[in-house]
């Protein structure tokens, strides 16, 4: 039974990933679900872009461990040198982690 007093994150690994100017990204989305039946959903209107901070290759025996390259993390991509702050939260280009608006 699911216990409707707890947050709950719904997601699926995707084995070709669509790429943003060939890195791996998230989208991180808020939405209201007031009911299913009829659906009433409401998005809010800002978000967030997360990207790695190593090009995507599909993953190898050399590769799979490059977290930076396979995952969107933040904890895990801000540590690597190239990350990239976002300067600018009107600027939806610039950074690894950026305002979806």
């Amino acid at each position: 039974p699911i216990d409707y007093n707890t947050t709950l994150v719904a997601q699926r690994y995707i084995a070709k990933p669509y790429l943003l100017d060939g890195y791996k990204f998230d989208l991180r989305l808020y939405v209201l679900v007031l009911g299913c039946d009829p659906l009433r959903v409401f998005l809010h209107e800002q978000g967030l872009v997360r990207l790695a901070t190593v090009p995507y290759v599909a993953p190898t025996q050399k590769n799979l461990l490059k977290q930076t390259m396979h995952l969107t993390n933040y904890a895990i991509n801000v540590k690597n040198p190239d990350f990239e702050e976002n300067t600018n939260p009107e600027d939806s280009h610039d950074g690894h982690k950026r305002s979806l608006q």
